[in-house]
């Protein structure tokens, strides 16, 4: 491509040069800097793109994409406002506007983004479509998957992958989009079809400065969306129901306790800890992308919790609007059996384990939400301490256990900083302990505390009994929980059968 048919897609304040020269792709990064691309000079939190112009130019940097020239640098420069919304705009170009060729599905939620999108997927797949998916977990492109770095890729990145599945005739792709991602412009010319805002609690406060910044920024995946599009909203969820009179898109409306929504269920049983429910849709629902037929049918869910349910409706609405069939529909939600890490049941026999992240207060009152309605007779709560996540979260993390702790008759929690298994940037500081231990203790909860995972995990399974739960609650610093635990109970329970007992394991990426 020439570089100015490139520019001619950015607002070009001020440009050192006016001769075409042929460009062969375009960087961020001066370590990956290829001869003859354009290196856009992002000024990201911890470092700016300037200050490594000189190493891009050098590795082959033909032109450079700057918010102040650097006269040093004898190349074409094209002064911008943001590098970085440049960046996702001539990334959307270069790679000749890819979301435009697909039907393109944008999931955001504090909780449950990651399953959401694998149920999205699940279905779509289900009803026989190529897919792509992109999130926390996993990029996937059709059958081939790889292990992911951001939960929303850098806007370079993300524009790549999109073009690598128009490439192989994808023609649906389901992706979590992160507050991060809306407010650092990664997202920002990506053409979504479908919106999607199931949630949001407090988290990323840091990151966003204050709680109503991270509103603004994760709503803007709704709030920008245009009228031919669709926006599904939770009616259950104060911030989601309020971006219905915010945006042009046609809205949708799912919830579990209004009546007034669009998609709705009723009689649900969670007495297994996985969900049966009948889905109610009063009327058909004619949207700019597709159509959804009045009608009820029975859901019966592979994957267990309370917030399971949410996660499902948005998916079936996502589903129905692209074509699924209910049959479809109603087989996927049976098969899908979860995301890792997320209300994930590894072991049922004689008690249940279950694999939580825990990740903040809502993921917390979600979580031991659906314990209260389950069926068991104890729990035992295994908790990793989040790490470097200050201590205001640390707080409300304890202040929610705190809260639900006598409805779960809970007067116990084996607590670990899992020293050993966190890298630097998730260590435990010791505020943050010491926070935890205060709220327990006003709270009359009584803490065994271990610095290493696994003698805390060891702790919680030689306590459980016949029909009790051993939750292992907590984000980094339970990833190996699962397998320490499974493990474990192989050296214990010397008469179970290896290969079922690790079979949750088997598509693992946390903890491996």
């Amino acid at each position: 491509m020439n570089i100015q048919k490139l520019m001619n897609h950015i607002e070009v304040l001020e440009t050192n040069y006016t001769k075409d020269i042929k460009v062969t792709g375009l960087a961020y990064n001066s370590r990956k800097v290829e001869p003859g691309e354009v290196f856009v000079c992002v000024r990201g939190l911890k470092a700016d793109g300037h200050d490594y112009a000189p190493a891009a130019v050098k590795a082959g940097a033909v032109a450079l994409v700057v918010e102040e020239f650097l006269p040093e640098l004898d190349v074409p420069q094209y002064r911008v406002t943001s590098a970085r919304s440049s960046l996702a705009t001539l990334a959307d170009a270069y790679y000749d506007h890819p979301t435009k060729k697909m039907k393109t599905i944008g999931i955001t939620a504090t909780n449950g983004k990651t399953s959401t999108s694998f149920m999205a997927n699940a279905i779509l797949e289900e009803q026989g479509l190529p897919t792509g998916l992109i999130g926390t977990v996993v990029v996937k492109i059709g059958d081939k998957a790889e292990p992911s770095e951001l939960t929303t890729p850098e806007s370079l990145d993300l524009q790549h992958y999109f073009a690598q599945m128009v490439d192989v005739e994808i023609k649906h792709v389901v992706m979590e989009v992160s507050s991060s991602a809306l407010e650092l412009d990664r997202v920002g010319n990506a053409d979504f079809d479908i919106v999607t805002f199931n949630n949001i609690s407090r988290e990323h406060i840091d990151l966003h400065s204050s709680f109503e910044n991270y509103v603004m920024h994760k709503s803007k995946l709704v709030t920008r969306a245009a009228k031919d599009k669709v926006a599904i909203l939770n009616l259950d969820d104060a911030y989601s129901a309020a971006l219905q009179d915010q945006t042009e898109a046609h809205v949708v409306t799912i919830g579990v306790e209004s009546e007034e929504a669009d998609i709705r269920c009723k009689d649900l049983d969670l007495s297994t800890g996985r969900a049966t429910f009948t889905v109610v849709i009063p009327h058909t629902i004619e949207t700019p992308q597709g159509t959804i037929p009045q009608g009820e049918f029975t859901v019966s869910l592979g994957t267990p919790g309370y917030h399971s349910v949410y996660n499902s409706l948005v998916a079936i609405a996502i589903g129905l609007l692209c074509g699924a069939s209910v049959e479809t529909i109603q087989r996927a939600m049976r098969n899908f059996t979860g995301v890792e890490r997320r209300f994930e049941m590894i072991f049922e026999e004689q008690f249940k384990i279950i694999d939580d992240h825990f990740a903040n207060s809502g993921n917390i009152d979600i979580t031991l939400g659906t314990l209260e309605k389950m069926d068991y007779k104890d729990l035992k709560l295994v908790y990793a301490i989040r790490g470097d996540r200050g201590v205001t979260v640390n707080r409300e993390n304890a202040e929610a256990i705190a809260r639900w702790a006598p409805k779960l008759g809970l007067n116990e929690v084996i607590a670990t900083t899992s020293k050993s298994h966190v890298t630097s940037k998730d260590t435990v500081a010791e505020e943050e302990k010491r926070v935890f231990l205060e709220v327990m203790d006003a709270a009359g909860i009584t803490v065994h505390f271990y610095e290493e995972l696994p003698e805390a995990v060891k702790q919680g399974l030689m306590k459980a009994e016949q029909k009790d739960v051993v939750l292992l609650a907590g984000c980094q610093g339970m990833d190996y929980g699962a397998k320490l635990a499974l493990e474990q109970l192989a050296e214990m329970r010397p008469e179970l059968d290896k290969e079922k007992l690790y079979k949750p394991l088997a598509t693992r990426v946390a903890g491996v």
